[in-house]
């Protein structure tokens, strides 16, 4: 992925649109990330109006970039707008979905790509208050409306605000691998990656009185990775019951604590791929999958490729590197 055009239309939103230029038209070259050919294009060049604060940006490419572009990012537009998107904004989605290039909606974004047909017979989210309005205007998309993005082949919807970026960073992490993705996180100062399936918004959250407890065990728990790690014994350090350590964890998680340890050893996984030139049969020691064999089901299960092309894509060791 070299090329990214980030579409915005009267009424954007300005963090969304912030978000996308954030991640992907910074130069970061001082921290060894490649740079991409990032323009912000409009349907008219000249200015483009938000419809918070009444301020403007002047757009100086039009939509022939977005033909082009290995990604097209579609930012939100006003509730009153859903539904009338500009015929020229539709066709170049259109053209993005048909030519298999990365398209990424944040937030109301994904209205655009629902009116354009592209999600059709898709999974997609949405900002959680908007998930029943688009579910009744596109009836032929599955619509979740509990989680932060959702990738269905290279088409990623995403929530609103921070969801946003999760959702950036989830498609940088493919592009770059993870350890050019945490270098951009740490010097956004996020968290790397927050897992798709985590809930939007808790409608009644748990009391927190617990205090550090699952800070304290997930601490834990990622530096032993390569330990039979039960609910019962990450609860026992909790000092929890079993139901009640998982009730708290799937609260604050958004994930059960085996899918969330589940996804913790692919990431190590990856970073163990990328940085060393380790067996696959040790790395999947390392990481708690036991052998080599379950290591590649859940790397095609959950990244939908195997670990030997990872390393070849990924791989920071310039030689001695084993397959």
């Amino acid at each position: 992925m070299k090329t990214v055009a980030c579409i915005i239309q009267n009424g954007f939103a300005p963090f969304e649109f912030g978000v996308a230029c954030e991640a992907f038209g910074l130069d970061r070259s001082d921290d060894g990330v490649p740079n991409f050919d990032f323009r912000v294009v409009a349907a008219e060049i000249g200015p483009v109006v938000s419809k918070i604060g009444g301020f403007s940006v002047n757009v100086e490419h039009d939509l022939s970039f977005a033909y082009e572009a290995d990604l097209v990012v579609v930012c939100p537009i006003p509730r009153e707008w859903w539904g009338s998107t500009d015929p020229r904004v539709l066709d170049a989605v259109r053209d993005a979905a048909d030519r298999d290039a990365w398209l990424l909606s944040v937030c109301s974004g994904s209205f655009v790509l629902g009116e354009a047909g592209v999600l059709d017979g898709r999974r997609a989210t949405t900002h959680w208050m908007y998930a029943d309005a688009m579910a009744a205007m596109f009836p032929q998309v599955a619509i979740d409306p509990d989680v932060l993005y959702v990738q269905d082949g290279r088409i990623i919807t995403s929530a609103g605000t921070a969801a946003g970026l999760d959702a950036c960073l989830h498609l940088l992490r493919q592009e770059l691998g993870a350890e050019l993705t945490n270098r951009i996180a740490r010097r956004m100062v996020v968290p790397p990656q927050r897992d798709g399936g985590q809930a939007q918004f808790i409608d009644r959250p748990l009391p927190i009185d617990h205090g550090d407890a699952l800070a304290d065990v997930t601490t834990w728990a990622l530096e032993n990775l390569r330990d039979d790690l039960t609910v019962e014994h990450l609860a026992s350090r909790a000092l929890m019951s079993p139901r009640t350590f998982a009730r708290r964890f799937k609260a604050e998680h958004g994930a059960t604590p085996a899918a969330w340890l589940a996804r913790q050893r692919i990431i190590q996984a990856q970073r163990m791929l990328e940085r060393t030139d380790l067996a696959l049969d040790e790395i999947a020691v390392e990481c708690g999958f036991g052998s080599a064999a379950v290591l590649r089901q859940n790397f095609a299960r959950v990244l939908g490729t195997t670990p030997t092309a990872y390393r070849a894509t990924f791989s920071c060791v310039t030689a001695g590197a084993v397959a």
